[in-house]
């Protein structure tokens, strides 16, 4: 090992953490959800154009990602190795990591609609069960259905080589705005809400994305993805 090298790389990367304003910013994302740079710049109390070079000097030192999802840029830490170098640190502090409160109304935070997916705390158990199990498995930006999935899917009833055909990404990680979290989007995405709304899993509120989780779906859920 490159000694000099080593001690170098340390002090840049805790030389990134050392700034207020930056490990305000790391510490709010230790409970593994999203923030946007909007937030993250509030939390910090500083403005968006300040915000910006202290991202840049985070993603410098590999300690953040960043997602962007239309008009928002969302940050997460960059793995589990960096979430466990924070909570060391903060063991020897008198303060702990902040929690998460989304401010979503209740209607909206179970499931929801987003485009023609699910959204919401329902479709991020799926989304966590299907990676979890071996369904789907990422590829680039993307997700690859694998064929313990696809065997799966086709038991459930979604017809997967037409889903394969579409002119369309078939899943990616659409990333969930009050569960600042992904679930499911693409053609897959769309086949799974279409299943749930087929079968009474979930139904349709008239005026609101909002979706309804009926006791049926509630079990089927639960007994296909643990959720």
């Amino acid at each position: 090992m490159d000694v000099e090298a080593a001690d170098l790389s340390l002090a840049a990367v805790a030389g990134a953490i050392a700034d207020p304003s930056r490990s305000i910013m790391l510490c709010a994302l230790l409970d593994g959800r999203a923030r946007t740079a909007t937030e993250l710049a509030a939390l910090a109390d500083i403005a968006s154009s300040t915000a910006s070079g202290h991202f840049a000097r985070l993603r410098e030192q590999g300690l953040v990602q960043m997602h962007a999802q239309g008009r928002h840029r969302y940050y997460r830490l960059s793995n589990t190795h960096v979430a466990r170098a924070l909570e060391a640190l903060l063991s020897i502090t008198d303060r702990g990591a902040p929690v998460f409160r989304p401010s979503t109304p209740c209607a909206l935070k179970q499931a929801r609609t987003c485009y023609d997916h699910c959204a919401g705390e329902i479709s991020v158990k799926v989304h966590d069960s299907m990676l979890g199990q071996g369904w789907i498995q990422v590829q680039g930006k993307d997700y690859a259905l694998t064929d313990k999935g696809a065997d799966q899917l086709a038991k459930l009833g979604i017809e997967v080589d037409c889903l394969v055909q579409q002119r369309r990404r078939l899943a990616y990680p659409c990333m969930d705005w009050s569960e600042r979290t992904p679930h499911l989007g693409g053609a897959l995405g769309a086949a799974l809400l279409e299943l749930m709304l087929k079968r009474d899993w979930v139904s349709r509120h008239l005026d609101s994305r909002a979706l309804t989780l009926t006791a049926r779906g509630a079990t089927a859920l639960a007994k296909t993805f643990g959720a």
